[in-house]
């Protein structure tokens, strides 16, 4: 009996974990876009420190880099451009997940693409938002 109610205290625990995961969808697609259902200009908005899931579904563009990574996504402090730490990551194609933690200070922040993807690399970027 005792190993009952311990064991269903740890499934409510796991599943508190489960859910104060933040789960964000984001395509990073082949015409050199980041894309996220339901927004036309796409937007990430964490709350600082939070633990976040991020999957993403990526399409191959005009180029790639050697390794096989057909876009990156690195997020950079908007004051002064500087990596976060953790957040440098290389996308092969299809879907992969990224389980990272939200920087833990508050404020504006650019996502922007590493893989020089097609000519039109450049415009892809997009506004990421750390609320305290």
């Amino acid at each position: 009996m005792v190993w009952i109610v311990a064991f269903g205290a740890m499934l409510a625990a796991l599943a508190r974990a489960q859910a104060q995961v933040h789960v964000i969808e984001v395509t990073a697609d082949s015409d050199s876009r980041y894309k996220i259902a339901g927004q036309r200009v796409p937007q990430i908005t964490v709350k600082a420190g939070e633990q976040v899931r991020l999957r993403v579904t990526a399409h191959r563009a005009k180029s790639w880099n050697r390794d096989g990574s057909i876009h990156g996504f690195t997020l950079l402090r908007a004051k002064d451009r500087t990596k976060v730490e953790g957040w440098d990551l290389l996308f092969k194609p299809g879907k992969q997940e990224f389980v990272l933690t939200a920087p833990t200070e508050p404020g504006e922040y650019e996502v922007v693409c590493t893989v020089i993807c097609s000519e039109e690399h450049e415009g892809m970027h997009m506004k990421f938002t750390v609320l305290p």
